[in-house]
C-alpha cells in the first residue's frame, strides 16, 4: 500500500506456581501472563491478510492468561480452567513457530473465525481444557471456550447483532519422541510459539472446531434483503512435522519439514482454505547447535461467498494471498536471541489494486 519502517513490541511478564512446592497440593499449577503490545502495524504498510508478524496488534496493557490446572499422579490426564490460550497447545508445530508471519502458528481460516477470533494471541477467551494421554506419544485435547474473547482489543465485533455461543476445539496427536538422553536440536530460548517447546521428533495432528452461535453469510440474503443467517460455524485442519535428516557424526544438526492444511467455513469467513509448507535446518554450524535457517510459504485461499461479495461491489478479489518467507535466528546466548527476517508476499489482502510487497524484519528477543 505504501513503503515504510515500523516497530512491534511485546512485553510478557509470566508467573508459574507449582502447588505441591508451595501450597502442598500434588498435581496443581498455576498460571498467569500479563502482555503490553506497542508499536506500529507493519500490515497496514502492506494490506496483507495473513499478518507478516505474528506480534502486532493493537497497543494495550492487559492480563494475557490466568488459569490454574490438575495434572494425574501418573501425568496421563490433566484439567485446565480460566482464561487461556488456545495458540499454546493446538493448532501447534515446533518447526513451523520459527517463522514470524502468524499464519505459521494458526492457521487463517481458523484464526480468523467467529465473531471475535478464537481464544489466540492477542485476544484470550475464558473456557476449559481437558487432555488425555492414553500413551506417551498419543495427546487428546478437547477445550470448551466463550465464542468471543473476553474483552477484544479494539472493542468490536465483526458484525453486530451475531450471538457468539461457545467453541468446541479437539485434537489428537501423534508424537516421536527423542531420546532423553540425546540432544534435541532445539533451542532452549527461542522467538516465536516455539519457545520452550517440548521437544519431539516427529508429529501427526488432526484438530476441527466448531461455533454454536449464529453468524451472517457474506454473500446470500433471505427474501427480506437481510443477511442470511447461519446457526454455528465448523472447520478442521491436519498438521505434520518430521525430522527429515539428522546428522550421523554431529547428532544437534538437523532437518525438518512441516505441512499445514485447514478447511474453514467459507459462508461467513474470508477464508475457506489454508496450507502451508516449510523446511527448517538446525545446527548445522560449528558451535551453534541451536541457530535456525527455515524457508517456508503460507497460502490462504477466498471462500465462493466473499468473492461473491467482492464481485457485488465491483471489486473481484484473486483466489488467494501467499506469502514466502526466510529466516535465520541467531542464539546468541541464553537470554539473546536475534533473527532477521524476509517475506514477499503475492496479492495481499486478495486485491488486483495492490501491489506485491517485500518486507525485511529484525526480531530481537530478551529474556529473564
Amino acid at each position: 500500500m505504501r513503503t515504510g519502517t515500523t516497530y512491534v513490541g511485546n512485553l510478557r511478564l509470566q508467573l508459574a506456581l507449582n502447588g505441591k512446592q508451595l501450597f502442598r497440593a500434588p498435581g496443581w499449577s498455576f498460571f498467569l501472563q500479563a502482555l503490553s503490545i506497542h508499536g506500529g502495524q507493519p500490515s497496514d504498510l502492506v494490506g496483507d491478510a495473513q499478518g507478516i508478524n505474528s506480534y502486532a496488534a493493537k497497543p494495550a496493557l492487559r492480563l494475557y492468561e490466568v488459569w490454574g490446572q490438575y495434572s494425574s499422579p501418573n501425568g496421563r490426564w490433566s484439567f485446565l480452567a480460566g482464561r487461556y490460550d488456545l495458540g499454546s497447545e493446538f493448532y501447534r508445530l515446533q518447526s513451523s513457530g520459527l517463522f514470524l508471519n502468524s499464519s505459521f502458528g494458526t492457521g487463517p481460516e481458523f484464526a480468523q473465525s467467529g465473531i471475535g477470533g478464537p481464544s489466540i494471541f492477542p485476544d484470550t477467551s475464558i473456557g476449559v481444557r481437558a487432555m488425555y494421554k492414553p500413551t506417551p506419544g498419543i495427546l487428546i485435547r478437547t477445550a470448551i471456550m466463550d465464542g468471543a474473547p473476553a474483552n477484544r482489543m479494539d472493542g468490536q465485533i465483526r458484525f453486530p447483532g451475531q450471538h457468539k455461543g461457545l467453541l468446541l476445539v479437539s485434537e489428537v496427536a501423534f508424537l516421536t519422541r527423542p531420546n532423553p538422553d540425546g540432544p534435541h536440536g532445539i533451542a532452549i530460548y527461542r522467538i516465536g510459539r516455539g519457545a520452550n517447546f517440548p521437544a519431539y521428533d516427529d508429529k501427526v495432528a488432526l484438530g476441527a472446531w466448531h461455533y454454536t452461535g449464529s453468524f451472517r453469510d457474506l454473500s446470500r440474503v433471505t427474501t427480506q434483503g437481510e443477511p442470511l443467517q447461519h446457526e454455528g460455524s465448523s472447520g478442521a485442519y491436519a498438521l505434520l512435522d518430521r525430522t527429515l535428516f539428522r546428522s550421523a557424526t554431529n547428532p544437534s544438526a538437523r532437518v525438518s519439514g512441516f505441512l499445514q492444511y485447514g478447511v474453514g467455513d467459507g459462508r461467513v469467513n474470508q477464508f475457506r482454505s489454508y496450507m502451508s509448507a516449510g523446511v527448517v535446518a538446525t545446527g548445522f554450524l560449528a558451535g551453534r547447535p541451536n541457530d535456525e535457517l527455515g524457508f517456508a510459504f503460507a497460502s490462504a485461499k477466498n471462500g465462493s461467498h466473499y468473492k461473491a461479495f467482492q464481485a457485488e461491489v465491483a471489486m473481484p478479489p484473486t483466489s488467494s494471498e501467499t506469502s514466502f518467507e526466510i529466516t535465520y535466528l541467531s542464539q546468541l546466548n541464553s537470554w539473546l536471541a536475534i533473527q532477521p527476517d524476509i517475506q514477499y508476499i503475492v496479492h495481499p489482502g486478495t486485491s488486483r489494486s495492490r501491489a506485491n510487497a517485500t518486507v525485511l524484519q529484525v526480531h530481537f528477543q530478551l529474556m529473564f
